[in-house]
């Protein structure tokens, strides 16, 4: 019991056990924190968009995908690639950071948990002969993490039969 001016006052008194529990709760919320993805709070749009861009605009495929790939699933249903965030590294992350193959993103289109990069890609951007190719790439991301990639590819033709580029 406290006494203030002409007042008694009944403090509760903080023992071991909720001292304890406090701990307890702190510690387990900044392990949540910790536990948080670095995409947590952004849009699929973003998560993408950001992946994409650090993976084959700036070419760093290998950082994108630990990232923004998840470790635990990642479904390719590109046929020459396997699944896996490690299968990606191993395979097509490689053959980016040791060639010149680069994308520029031309749009970027969300529904959902679904987004589509439609992009144009070249083997060697120096090359005034490389036309390269139209991508559209589609991922669906959960929890933060990209977890599936669908892509179609076509060659840029040297010769269009109209005006309308691909892009």
């Amino acid at each position: 019991m406290t006494s203030y001016v002409g007042q008694s006052i009944a403090l509760p008194k903080l023992g071991a056990m909720t001292l304890l529990s406090r701990m307890r709760f702190a510690l387990i919320f900044l392990g949540a924190l910790v536990a948080i993805p670095a995409a947590a709070g952004q849009t699929p749009k973003q998560i993408v968009t950001a992946f994409f861009d650090l993976a084959f605009v700036q070419r760093k495929p290998a950082e994108a995908a630990r990232k923004y790939i998840s470790a635990d699933q990642y479904i390719q249903h590109n046929p020459g690639g396997a699944d896996g965030r490690a299968a990606f590294i191993e395979g097509f992350a490689a053959y980016v950071e040791k060639s010149n193959f680069r994308c520029d993103i031309k749009r970027v289109i969300a529904e959902g948990n679904l987004v589509v990069v439609h992009n144009h890609c070249k083997e060697n951007p120096a090359d005034t002969n490389d036309r390269g190719s139209v991508v559209v790439d589609i991922f669906r991301v959960d929890k933060g993490r990209i977890v599936e990639h669908w892509d179609v590819e076509q060659a840029v033709p040297a010769q269009p039969k109209n005006r309308s580029t691909m892009f």
